[in-house]
Order: structure tokens, then sequence, then C-alpha cells
């Protein structure tokens, strides 16, 4: 056994059973060891930053990690946007980097480079093997720091040699460290917060605090308290829709945000972070709560959330029941020309049961959260880091993880051509995936920020740079060009039936909506 397939026959043990890859030379006995070795399912992306991305969807639906295959530093490079929207929603993953072989480091070869370096700002763990008997104890620890807290990156780097040599053995698997409970006097500090704001107080949640349970033991709190439920305006996985509490969300927008927490008297964080301003604007606050507001953190992403929410509604009395949410109407399906209010109503009218929401739609489809409030259970996913592009990848990830269930991916043109590549592995794989792509032809989130920095007047240059015509994409072409089926529509009726045959049907489709 060489070490290429001690590694495999590591991670395998681990529980990891899924590689997402894009490997070059160095990495080649990595790959004939994935033939050799039975149990990992192998998935190709055309593009490192697919790779990483479906790595994160898959984590994020899976609750376990994948192994990337990246190919030396560049490839890792390529990735790297994905893996900091993954780091930024704590995702775990293990990624093995290839390496040129260590006695031929020396020479410096065209593709040499400090991997280290490059996967340090997207790291938690990088470890690097020197000798075939490093590789597999480095590959279960790198299960191990993926599994830590909320979720963690890992990143081992396999020179060549490493990998062809021979003898190797596998290694048992190690166990992630138990989550931290939150401090007794933390609790304590907030129950007494919330009680005395009543109605002014806000419970902010993150993590795996907005899975079912934790929503239901926050609606407790709610119920005992007044407090406001919310997130701070991200989440890497929300549980909604059929009648679970309803958490909201602080808005993109500063001014829409300091209007949303304008009545927040105390803040209890729980897996979340204290809300600020995705930028800085001129004249305008980076963090977002009202001046006096207190701040009261519980628990960070990495803690027993569950635990701390729990003794929380025990420290207040809280009801033993959530109360039942209450029984909001879907919106009737809108025809005429599209408009957000539309778009947000057809989509949330139209969502299965079940379906899995990528959301990258971030001027078009702003609506389309507080609307699905009114569909059937789903589970709703963000770009927690944003960089764009981050969409198409992730659903693949989801799709992998959760074949079962449907994924809804919306994102704008400009997001989807980031990462397009992703419509490949999809046909390829033949994932459940219905992408939606508003096309309104240009990066209209920056038009608007052009006057949010106070740039007011662009010119004609300017507008150039924010637009994405001459020549109008074609996204039917361009799915097709993927083995996609695309279709193009330009009104809410003709999106409402094309939307309603891509769900009812198995396989990737493509769904152009022009505006």
């Amino acid at each position: 056994m060489n070490g290429a397939e001690s590694l495999v026959r590591s991670l395998l043990a681990s529980g990891v059973t899924t590689c997402f890859a894009n490997p070059g030379t160095s990495e080649m006995h990595f790959v004939a060891a994935l033939d050799r070795v039975p149990g990992v399912r192998c998935v190709l992306g055309l593009f490192e930053g697919v790779v990483t991305g479906a790595a994160d969807g898959y984590w994020r639906m899976a609750d376990k990690p994948a192994a990337t295959l990246l190919h030396l530093g560049p490839g890792l490079a390529n990735g790297v946007a994905n893996l900091h929207n993954a780091r930024k929603a704590n995702s775990g993953i293990v990624n093995v980097i290839g390496e040129h072989a260590t006695y031929h480091l020396q020479h410096d070869a065209p593709l040499t480079s400090d991997i280290a370096g490059i996967a340090r700002p997207v790291s938690h763990w990088i470890g690097r093997a020197e000798t075939a008997g490093d590789v597999a104890r480095l590959g279960a620890e790198a299960v191990a720091a993926a599994m830590t807290g909320a979720g963690q990156i890992a990143s081992l780097i396999l020179p060549a040699d490493t990998a062809w040599t021979e003898p190797a053995e596998p290694a048992a698997p190690i166990a992630a460290p138990a989550r931290r409970k939150a401090d007794a006097a933390a609790i304590e500090a907030a129950a007494t917060a919330l009680k005395a704001a009543g109605g002014h107080g806000m419970l902010m949640l993150g993590g795996i605090a907005l899975r079912r349970h934790g929503l239901e033991l926050a609606a407790r709190i709610s119920a005992a308290t007044g407090c406001k439920l919310s997130n701070s305006g991200y989440s890497a996985r929300m549980e909604r829709g059929g009648g679970l509490p309803e958490v909201g969300r602080v808005p993109f927008m500063v001014d829409q945000a300091l209007a949303y927490l304008k009545e927040v008297r105390q803040l209890v964080l729980v897996g979340a972070r204290k809300p600020v301003a995705f930028f800085a604007y001129p004249g305008k606050p980076s963090l977002l709560l009202p001046e006096g507001c207190g701040i009261v953190p519980v628990a960070t992403v990495d803690d027993d959330l569950i635990d701390a929410l729990e003794r929380l509604a025990d420290a207040l009395g809280a009801p033993k029941a959530a109360p039942a949410a209450p029984s909001l109407p879907k919106p009737a399906v809108p025809d005429g020309a599209p408009a957000p209010d539309k778009i947000a109503a057809a989509i949330a009218a139209l969502l299965p049961e079940g379906a899995i929401v990528v959301d990258e739609s971030i001027t078009s489809g702003r609506g389309i959260f507080a609307a699905a409030a009114a569909s059937a259970p789903h589970d709703w996913l963000n770009n927690m880091g944003g960089s764009i592009g981050y969409s198409l990848p992730v659903a693949v990830g989801c799709a992998i993880a959760r074949p079962e269930r449907k994924v809804v991916a919306l994102t704008g043109d400009g997001s989807a051509f980031y990462t397009l590549q992703a419509l490949w592995t999809m046909a390829r794989e033949n994932l459940n995936v219905t992408m939606v792509v508003f096309a309104n032809r240009s990066y209209a989130i920056l038009r608007n920020e052009l006057a949010n920095v106070g740039a007011a007047n662009p010119g004609p240059r300017a507008i150039d740079m924010l637009t994405l015509d001459r020549p109008d994409p074609d996204w039917v072409a361009l799915a097709k060009g993927h083995g996609v089926l695309g279709r193009r529509v330009e009104d809410m009726g003709s999106f409402a039936k094309a939307f309603s045959a891509a769900l009812a049907e198995h396989g990737p489709q493509l769904i152009e909506l022009r505006l």
C-alpha cells in the first residue's frame, strides 16, 4: 500500500465518502487510489471554484466533510474564493492539495509555489506530509479538524513522492473535541437582559440554532419574554416554512438595517455575531445597533448552541412547548411583467416541500426570503462570505449530499458567470437542481452601490464596467453547451409554467428570466 491509498482508506474510515476533484499530474496516485478503494464517490469539477463550492454545499446539507482534490498552488488559488465563503459559513472541508515531490522542490519548477501561504487565510488547520508514513495520520487529523466546532477547513499538502512511496498503513479515525458549553454567568446575564427588555429585546441566532430544534427553543424563549427572533442577515443553513417559528433577518441595505434594529435595547447572541454593515459607507455607521443597546454574547457558533438555548429557556421559565406559529397563506401566482414582488410571490407559491434553496439573488430576489415564510418546509442557504459565484457550485454539493430533495438555485446573471462550469458537473451527475437566472444583463447591485458610496453621476465608462451587454449573454445557449436544458421566459405566467415543469422533473434545468 502506498501513501495515497493509505490516505484514501483513512479518509473513508473517518467518514469521508465524497471527493470533489480537479486533479493534475501530481495527484495521479491519489486518483488511482480512489479507483482501487471502493466507497468514495469522486465528482469532477472543471474549475476549482466549483470543486471548493461543492464541498461547502455538501457540508451544509450532509453535516460531514467532503474532500477536495486540488492541483498544487495554482489549483488551490483558483478555489480560494469559495473556500473563503465556506470558511465564513463554518463549513468543514478536507482539502487534499498535490505538491511536487519533495526532492523536486529545490529546482523551482514552473508550478512551484508557497502552497501553505495560499492556504493559510482560508484554513484552520494545515498539514504537510514529509514521508509516506505521515500521510494517513495527517488525513485522520484533517478530518478531526474539519469536524471541530461548527466546522473548519483543513488543508493537507501531499507531495507526489509521499503519495507513491510504499509501504504505508491507514490510520484510525480521531474524534473531534466536544463543543464547549456556554458559561452559567452568560446564561444568567442573557435571561436578565431579555426579561428586562421585553419587546425591545432580540435573540439573534446562527449556526445549528437555526435548525428545527433550535428554532423551537428560541420560540419558547420569545414566548416567555416577548423578544424578537432574528439572524444577523445571512445563514449558512436555516430551516423554515411549514409552520416553523419565523426568524427575521437584518437587511443588507444600511438604512433598512438601522430601521429594523432601531427599537432593540438588549441583543443576545447565540451562534451569531453582532450585526455590522457589509461595507463602509460615508456618513453611515459600521455597527448597526442603536446607541446604548446592550450586547450579551452567550455562545459562539462553535459552542453547544442547543444546550445554551435549553438552559436559557429553563432560566426564563419558558413554556415547555413552542407556541404554534401563525398560519401564513401562500401568495397567489402572479402574471404580467416581471417585478421583484411578483418574482417573490411566484417562487414562494411554487416552492416544493423539502426544497433546498441556494440564494444568490442579490438584487432581483431580495423579497423571496420573506415571501417564502409561507412556503412548504424548506432549507435556506446564503452566501456567508460575499464572494459571488457561490450558488451554482454550492447547489452541486447540496444535490450530491441530498439526492432525494430538489435543489433550487437563485442567482443573478453576473454571479452565475463566475462559476458556470458547475452546469457541466450537474449534467454529468444528473443532479436534481433547478436554477433560476435573473438576467438583468448588469451587475445591478453595483449600480446601487455607486450611489450608496457617494459616487454620483457616473459616466459611460463607469456604466460600462457594470453592464453585461454587447453582447447580451444567452443563458439557454450556455446551458445547452454544458448539457443542461434551458428555457427563456419574459413574463410571470411563462415563468410559473417553466418553474413548475422544472420542479416536477428530475435532473438539472435552467430558467433564464429576462428582466
